[in-house]
């Protein structure tokens, strides 16, 4: 199963398009993780993508948080800021534990990681708009094995790969 993970577009509108156009035939899933600034029925032609909203969406019609299930993959998807993501990934942590997901993606800090706690794969896929610690607009995609996630690549907002970060995973 693949997934497209991208956060924090804040008003890219035909940008933003170009990627999940780009991607939609090649994923499963796609999930924005907030802070697009757009309404959500912007996105209504997109029947495999799921958004929450960030503190910086307006439309109420966003979740705050989105919890996916299929076959064995469970994702938890929020933007963060309700969850303190800037200083820890404690209370993320701890919801994915509660929900008993294998897959956290979220934004809000602008920072590209992916890394594993508890058997857990918590991806940021930074900011597709304004980027922090790196010049790279950029975006996410999981490819899993099963329960495992097998590669993480990220790609700049024109498909290129950042391949000082992909990483590998094996979760347990």
């Amino acid at each position: 199963m693949k997934v497209l993970i991208i956060s924090d577009s804040h008003g890219l509108k035909e940008e933003l398009y170009q990627v999940l156009d780009r991607h939609k035939h090649e994923v499963d899933i796609m999930f924005h993780c907030g802070d697009s600034e757009l309404p959500k029925q912007s996105f209504a032609s997109y029947e495999n993508l799921l958004i929450v909203g960030g503190n910086c969406d307006y439309d109420h019609e966003y979740d705050d948080d989105i919890f996916y299930e299929k076959d064995q993959l469970k994702v938890f998807v929020t933007h963060g800021h309700l969850h303190n993501v800037k200083m820890s990934a404690v209370k993320l942590s701890y919801r994915a534990e509660e929900l008993g997901a294998n897959l956290v993606c979220f934004g809000h800090s602008h920072i590209a990681v992916a890394f594993e706690e508890n058997g857990v794969l918590f991806i940021n896929p930074g900011s597709f708009r304004l980027p922090r610690r790196r010049i790279e607009r950029s975006y996410a995609i999981v490819d899993f094995d099963k329960t495992k996630a097998t590669l993480v690549t990220f790609y700049d907002h024109l498909g290129n790969e950042i391949t000082d970060l992909k990483e590998s995973f094996q979760l347990v």
